[in-house]
């Protein structure tokens, strides 16, 4: 008889989860030393039940809080009825949610993706298609616009677009038809459109996440929608992080009061369930597909539509846009009070809504960002370092007033403490 195998995660310690992972699985992430189990609102619990507040929501795909009873409710229910036919047939989920989608965020139409980094390789598919039928972009030489800094994910073409050296070792060659600026300049935007006429799109996230919660320039992005309407280029607002309530309007465009040509979302747009991404579109714009030029298997599933559906009235229904902007409002002000009364180990603290960096000052603070991280985790809070000297803050939306002020007691707590 062979060998029986092991009954996975049976009586093991926390050290030996960990050890399970580093033994067989790829090493392209360094979490936290800490094993979880269970989820529910703003809460995550270990695996020996110690409870510690979610200050990341999986990068903002959480918003609503773990398993918001609302949003699981329709998984199971839409799971044990149909989970996917593929795009081969019309479903009764998939119609209803284009139209919800396409209503609740003012455009003509939508393509359901999966991913986040799909829904950026879409739009890119889309913005060149665009470029060559409906603009007259000279054939094979169509440009996409990025910013400095910028993530949407790490496929091929993604990395192609980045300026992060992490990212890009050892992987190229990279695609050609990419050019960068600089984040928050106009003016160099406004060069590049005037010298290319191949310029088919801008693709810019309104707050750079990755980049360190990096906010552009008041007006920045009112500009950046005058430039492409002036020059004819697609403006595409990458808002797969920052959108759905994250920075205290349903949109972070909204605070500009600016609409792209293409809009696009995920994370969040399942609740945290199961990956569904959306990329929204004018008629004109989304026209240029046609049956074969583009698809995806799991794209636009009934079981993504129903709980993406679900989610999205979680958000609307119970005002998690609004609670963010005023938790929000409240966590930025504790924090840079901390700033003030420690910049030895804060140098600036930047946000908008719940979405918060905390940048430590390099040269005098006596811990690093990691290290920062792992005293939080001890005394009970869960965030992670991005770009090495920043710490992010971005606790589900659903996070009351009581909530906040332990999560800024806490951090003023370990701060103090250094």
């Amino acid at each position: 008889m062979g060998k029986r195998l092991p009954t996975v995660g049976a009586n093991l310690s926390t050290q030996e989860m960990i050890q399970l992972e580093q033994d067989y699985g790829a090493q392209n992430y360094h979490p936290l030393p800490v094993v979880l189990s269970k989820g529910s609102g703003v809460y995550v619990f270990d695996i020996n039940g110690k409870r510690y507040f979610d200050c990341l929501s999986a990068y903002s795909a959480v918003n609503q809080g773990h398993c918001h009873p609302k949003i699981v409710g329709e998984l199971v229910r839409q799971a044990q009825q149909m989970t996917l036919a593929s795009r081969a047939f019309y479903t009764e989920q998939l119609g209803p949610y284009c139209k919800f989608m396409s209503e609740y965020f003012g455009y003509d139409r939508v393509l359901p993706m999966n991913t986040g980094v799909e829904a950026g390789e879409t739009a890119l598919k889309l913005a060149r298609r665009w470029g060559y039928t409906v603009k007259g972009v000279e054939p094979g030489k169509a440009n996409v616009v990025f910013a400095r800094g910028n993530f949407w994910g790490r496929t091929t073409g993604a990395i192609s677009t980045s300026s992060d050296p992490v990212a890009r070792e050892h992987f190229g060659p990279f695609l050609p038809g990419s050019s960068l600026v600089n984040y928050g300049d106009a003016a160099a935007l406004s060069e590049i459109l005037e010298r290319d006429p191949n310029v088919a799109a801008v693709m810019l996230e309104p707050i750079q996440g990755e980049a360190g919660i990096v906010l552009p320039p008041d007006g920045y992005l009112r500009e950046v929608r005058e430039l492409c309407t002036k020059a004819n280029v697609l403006f595409i607002a990458d808002e797969v992080q920052t959108g759905l309530g994250r920075t205290g309007k349903r949109l972070a465009l909204d605070h500009e009061g600016v609409q792209a040509d293409i809009l696009l979302l995920g994370k969040a747009l399942s609740g945290g369930t199961m990956p569904v991404s959306a990329v929204l579109a004018s008629h004109q714009v989304m026209g240029v597909l046609t049956p074969g030029s583009h698809g995806s298997t799991f794209g636009g599933n009934p079981l993504g539509c129903a709980v993406a559906t679900a989610a999205l009235e979680v958000l609307r229904d119970e005002s998690l846009a609004e609670n963010a902007q005023g938790r929000g409002d409240f966590l930025l002000a504790g924090l840079q009070q901390l700033q003030q009364d420690r910049p030895d180990v804060i140098a600036e603290v930047r946000g908008k809504g719940l979405l918060i960096g905390l940048v430590m000052n390099e040269h005098e603070s006596p811990v690093d960002a990691w290290s920062l991280c792992l005293k939080l985790m001890d005394a009970g809070l869960l965030a992670k370092p991005t770009q090495e000297t920043i710490v992010r803050l971005a606790p589900p939306l659903t996070i009351s007033s009581e909530q906040a002020s332990t999560v800024l007691q806490i951090i003023r707590g370990v701060v103090e403490g250094l």
